[in-house]
């Protein structure tokens, strides 16, 4: 995989297209974009698209979200150095990557087996270590809970509980709530034990959560 002085200015004009959305203002989070080339997660054929704000098919009916979601979401976090996040659904790997370049440590689980393996094979050329399982996300990662942040890359029908059990009071979720063809993002935080604050910030396009299946 290349990184050519090419790729590195469509990088600069996606970040400065990043920055014209005045909802993401952390700057950490343009640094990790310039730092993790996006075009080493997509195939050859999309090279020349990879910084357009555009989603990819990545395989096995899934897709690398459009970049400004992926910041987007990323923004909703809060995410502080050293926080320990699950992410529901690896996918291709972009957004744990992003995750691991900001200094989380990153649990994340994927229920097909495809993108799993893909992307344990670019967290090793990044040098990244992140937990990565495959898995049902429905059920989370209790064996590692609790968890300062989770974020959801796909569609969920509802809420899961089995994820809110596993945050830290305090903590956060970040999660595309639908069943259509659009979802709302939400930001749920867990005031105590059984108390939750929810606030919404528009509606997406992801791929559906599929519960209790794992291909």
């Amino acid at each position: 995989m290349q990184d050519t002085y090419k790729h590195k200015g469509m990088r600069k004009q996606l970040i400065n297209e990043l920055r014209e959305d005045k909802r993401i203002t952390n700057e950490a989070i343009f640094d990790a974009f310039d730092a993790i080339p996006r075009h080493f997660f997509l195939d050859l054929a999309f090279v020349e698209m990879a910084y357009s704000n555009t989603a990819f098919q990545i395989g096995a009916g899934q897709t690398i979200s459009h970049p400004k979601t992926v910041a987007f979401q990323t923004q909703l976090l809060n995410l502080k150095k050293g926080e320990k996040v699950l992410e529901i659904g690896t996918g291709s790997g972009f957004q744990t990557c992003i995750l691991c370049q900001m200094g989380a440590k990153v649990f994340t689980i994927e229920r097909q087996r495809e993108l799993f393996l893909n992307a344990k094979h670019i967290f090793n050329h990044f040098n990244f270590t992140p937990r990565s399982v495959y898995g049902d996300g429905f059920n989370g990662m209790p064996a590692f809970a609790p968890f300062d942040k989770i974020i959801v890359t796909c569609g969920a029908p509802d809420i899961p509980i089995t994820l809110v059990d596993q945050l830290i009071v305090g903590g956060k979720i970040v999660i595309p709530i639908g069943e259509g063809e659009h979802q709302v993002m939400k930001r749920i935080t867990k005031i105590a034990t059984n108390q939750l604050e929810m606030e919404e910030f528009g509606t997406f396009k992801f791929v559906p959560m599929l519960e209790r299946k794992a291909n």
